[in-house]
């Protein structure tokens, strides 16, 4: 196990991790790492990784430490491979074979360490017929399956921003493979490489739908089932003040609650019956339609029925729910998701504000043992572009 200079925070402390700087899931997974405790080391590319936004706002380095290398040249691919050498976790987002290339590929990492766990994060993945192609999270999870299943019937799916795939069926299957390699290398001594593809990531969120399809209660359609917005006391519903509020009265006694507190009467059959469904969708809707959001939040807060108000990215934080669980957090006057999850014995919390490039290369390059960091290049002399 290898020491950390910085003080306990969280249940990763002592793990070091390097992340080649990219866009999307890498970042997160990366900031995910740094969040439960462990070094993260950023190695970021001159001039930026090309985000488009403020480094200071970039919420995705927080916890992180930040140094600048330029892997077109001989000395910057050594300072990576000297970083590699007294890491256990190192990550990178590029393109199938450009890590190679580059001269930080798998082999040529865990030459210098080979406990070192090799996380390698895209989209296609590293074999396969588009493993070459550019893309995106839209198209990941449309060929998934899962972005056929957002919207309603007869109109385009949903984009569900790139929750879905970038980071449901990125990042966390990114985090979950490395870890599981790493407690192997641990146990074993040999490290190994984690191939995290969107693709296969976002399959595999689909496998209960998958199930319920094999089963014959899963339609292969959009919007015509119990969880896609198919069922009326399962989907969103317009006020009054043309706000939304979110319905999940599954359970008979949930939808009994529901139907009471709305003051439905005559559709306590309707919860099974799919025949009588639009007229319980168009009883509901107008219900809603009388009142605002918040004088129906009044209504079913402290229920068991199971309604919520649809709220915003800046309303969120206070929520007085959220707010009592310190689920948003401030920190350097920026408001954003605290770490999660939680542990009672080694709490994760916001340490640093986003890692600025280059700010940390002194003290990693002491803490980590590569005075070569902020050495004068030796041979500045350029490789061939990737």
């Amino acid at each position: 196990m290898t020491e950390a200079t910085a003080p306990d925070h969280g249940p990763l402390t002592g793990v070091r991790v390097v992340e080649l700087a990219g866009i999307g899931p890498g970042p997160f997974a990366a900031m995910l790492l740094a969040d439960l405790g462990a070094d993260v080391v950023r190695v970021d590319r001159p001039g930026g990784p090309g985000l488009g936004i403020d480094p200071a706002r970039d919420i995705t380095n927080r916890n992180k430490r930040s140094v600048v290398v330029d892997l077109k040249t001989s000395d910057g691919v050594k300072h990576v491979l000297d970083l590699a050498g007294r890491a256990d976790i190192l990550i990178e987002g590029y393109r199938p074979g450009v890590a190679e290339r580059l001269g930080v590929g798998p082999e040529d990492c865990r030459a210098r360490n080979p406990r070192l766990v090799y996380g390698r994060m895209t989209g296609w993945g590293q074999e396969g017929p588009l493993a070459d192609r550019a893309g995106h999270d839209i198209g990941y999870i449309a060929v998934s399956g899962a972005l056929g299943m957002t919207g309603e019937p007869g109109r385009p799916p949903v984009a569900p921003a790139n929750l879905l795939g970038d980071y449901a069926g990125g990042s966390l299957y990114l985090v979950v493979g490395v870890l599981a390699a790493l407690h192997h290398a641990r146990a074993t001594g040999a490290g190994q490489v984690v191939d995290a593809a969107i693709v296969d990531g976002t399959a595999h969120l689909t496998s209960m739908i998958h199930g319920m399809l094999a089963a014959g209660v899963w339609q292969d359609r959009r919007g015509a089932n119990l969880l896609d917005g198919g069922c009326p006391y399962y989907g969103t519903y317009e006020t009054a003040d043309g706000a939304y509020m979110a319905v999940g009265a599954l359970e008979p006694r949930f939808y009994a609650e529901f139907l009471r507190l709305l003051d439905l009467t005559g559709l306590e059959g309707t919860h099974a019956d799919v025949t009588r469904w639009p007229e319980l969708r168009a009883r509901v809707a107008e219900r809603f339609a009388s009142r605002t959001r918040d004088a129906w939040t009044a209504v079913f807060e402290g229920t068991d029925a199971c309604v919520a108000p649809v709220l915003s990215l800046r309303e969120a934080p206070h929520h007085p729910h959220l707010a009592a669980r310190s689920t948003f957090t401030d920190h350097a006057g920026i408001t954003q998701p605290a770490p999660a999850p939680r542990f009672s014995a080694t709490p994760a919390t916001v340490r640093t504000g986003p890692a600025r490039p280059g700010a940390d290369t002194e003290d990693v390059a002491r803490d980590w043992g590569v005075p070569g960091l902020v050495s004068p290049p030796s041979n500045p002399q350029r490789k061939a572009s990737s």
